[in-house]
């Protein structure tokens, strides 16, 4: 009896040919997903690719295609919430269109760094690009450069045809306008680090909202995200305590601010509101649970896949920023002054 000839080795596109009783060249077909096949035949084929658990050479198949299906992600920042959460949007549209996705984190802003990161995603042959970095200097460092491939810039307001956005500065206005319609009208900002684009498009936003209401506006606070800084501003905030009622730039920071409030003694919302930003998931478990603004990143994962699909730059003459919602809960509530 003849041994099994993938017993100690992976099986090849041959022996699933040989086994379905197809020819090799109908294999790849089925791997390329071509319209001109039996849907029996198709069938058995993926039958016998799982029994043998086949897997295809990727490297292989691009010698025959001249196509790595694809996609590079350049990030400057995957730990926060935003930028991670626009990675798994990525990836998750990449995978629903049968491209896959490779990430570099930049190990600085300087164009040397951004160099590298590129260089190392090109020699990867990938067919589009998705640059997500907080800071406005490396996409003015990208945009200056002459890619070969097409790509889309994440970024808080849409500025060419590269460019995809969720409108910061709209959700930041949604935030402050709740917290004037409640009528609050001594609030203040915590703000994001200051080089961080998303940070000052929410700055601008809240600026502009409370201009636009006729209502004082004190200096933004500027903070690094984090809820240890939220609950040291919040602390300090206390000492004069002449507001009632703070839009925080993110979730985290508003989670410091809301600790700081209950250890002074006081309540949210009944002695000051606090709003966020990002509705990470844990917001809806604060304790009161957090009013803060939504960010569609699924959507933003799609249309930026579509774009780059489409030869990155072809959605219209300015592709439209996706404008996020509030999702109001416990945490505001009417001024008491």
């Amino acid at each position: 009896m003849p041994s099994d000839p993938t017993r100690n080795r992976a099986p090849s596109i041959r022996d699933v040919a040989r086994l379905a009783g197809v020819s090799y060249q109908t294999v790849s077909r089925v791997l390329n997903d071509s319209p001109n096949l039996r849907e029996e035949t198709k069938l058995r084929v993926q039958q016998v690719m799982d029994e043998l658990q086949y897997r295809p050479n990727r490297a292989a198949r691009m010698l025959v295609t001249s196509r790595s299906r694809t996609i590079g992600i350049i990030s400057a920042s995957s730990s926060q919430y935003g930028p991670a959460s626009s990675i798994t949007a990525i990836e998750q549209a990449a995978r629903a269109e049968g491209y896959f996705v490779n990430i570099v984190n930049l190990d600085g802003s300087d164009r040397a760094s951004i160099e590298r990161a590129l260089n190392h995603l090109l020699d990867q042959a990938i067919e589009g690009l998705v640059v997500i970095a907080p800071q406005v200097r490396v996409f003015n460092t990208f945009t200056e450069m002459n890619l070969s491939v097409p790509f889309v810039t994440l970024q808080s307001t849409g500025t060419s045809d590269h460019a995809l956005s969720v409108d910061q500065i709209a959700g930041a206005r949604l935030a402050t306008r709740h917290l004037i319609e409640l009528g609050h009208r001594n609030i203040y900002h915590l703000a994001g680090p200051q080089d961080w684009i998303e940070a000052e498009a929410r700055m601008h936003g809240f600026l502009t909202e409370m201009s636009e209401h006729d209502v004082a506006a004190t200096a933004p606070i500027l903070g690094d995200w984090t809820a240890e800084f939220g609950y040291f501003a919040g602390r300090e905030l206390l000492r004069v305590r002449d507001f009632t009622a703070i839009f925080s730039s993110n979730d985290q920071m508003a989670l410091g601010l809301m600790h700081a409030i209950r250890d002074a003694g006081l309540d949210v919302p009944g002695d000051i509101s606090i709003v966020g930003f990002d509705d990470i998931p844990e917001a809806r478990h604060f304790w009161p649970p957090l009013t803060t603004v939504q960010q569609d990143f699924g959507e933003l994962g799609r249309r930026a896949v579509e774009l780059l699909l489409n030869g990155g730059g072809q959605l219209g003459e300015h592709p439209a920023g996706i404008v996020p919602d509030l999702i109001v809960r416990e945490s505001t509530g009417p001024s008491r002054f």
